[in-house]
């Protein structure tokens, strides 16, 4: 039973994780840093990503309804974050800003916090996905086990993370505008899809195709 559990279970959280849709993501992010950088990076985001998803899972619903948010109003605004940041992808905003500020290493744009540990390591679906799977199992050992999976693909996107470079010595200056690009409008798509998923959850947008 806890190995079907937990089979179950990590398939769920690197699902809605997706490490590996992640990783282009994160070298389009993060072009053009040096490696020490890089690397501090993805150790924070998926850190505090960590943090906030141990959290839920331990809380729950708790942490949203103590301050009056629902998981669908969640959902909503982190999608609307998430569309801001494919905004900047798609029109090199934050290129720009990088190549104005080359020299100022101290104002470069952090994407550690937001947008990678929030929200797409630590979004609305996986929150979500830990609220469900710790309470499926109750109690301390049900949540020790969901907290072990949930590090276990966390690591997965770290690992990829701090191999980013390879992925970007590969791709070269114009690929990597390519992806950028390309992310950007499937960020935007996907930002689309929380605000459209929270709606639906309040059942405004019940005449519309799922």
């Amino acid at each position: 039973m806890d190995s079907a559990f937990l089979i179950s279970a990590f398939v769920t959280l690197f699902v809605v994780i997706d490490p590996i849709g992640l990783t282009p993501l994160f070298v389009a992010m993060t072009s053009g840093m040096p490696t020490p950088a890089r690397r501090a990076i993805a150790l924070r985001a998926c850190l505090v990503a960590v943090l906030l998803l141990a959290l839920f899972g331990a809380l729950g619903e708790a942490v949203l309804g103590f301050v009056g948010i629902s998981m669908p109003a969640f959902r909503i605004a982190g999608g609307m974050l998430l569309f801001l940041t494919a905004l900047d992808m798609l029109f090199e905003r934050r290129t720009k800003r990088r190549e104005d500020k080359a020299e100022e290493d101290d104002d470069r744009p952090d994407p550690s916090v937001f947008p990678l540990a929030i929200p797409l390591i630590a979004g609305p679906g996986s929150i979500a996905s830990m609220i469900l799977l710790t309470g499926e199992t109750p109690g301390l050992e049900g949540y020790f086990l969901v907290l072990g999976v949930m590090l276990a693909v966390v690591a997965i996107a770290l690992v990829l993370f701090l191999s980013a470079g390879l992925l970007e010595r590969a791709l070269g200056r114009i690929g990597i505008v390519v992806v950028t690009r390309l992310l950007g409008m499937l960020l935007a798509a996907l930002a689309v899809q929380f605000v459209l998923d929270g709606l639906r959850a309040f059942g405004l947008t019940s005449g519309l195709a799922s």
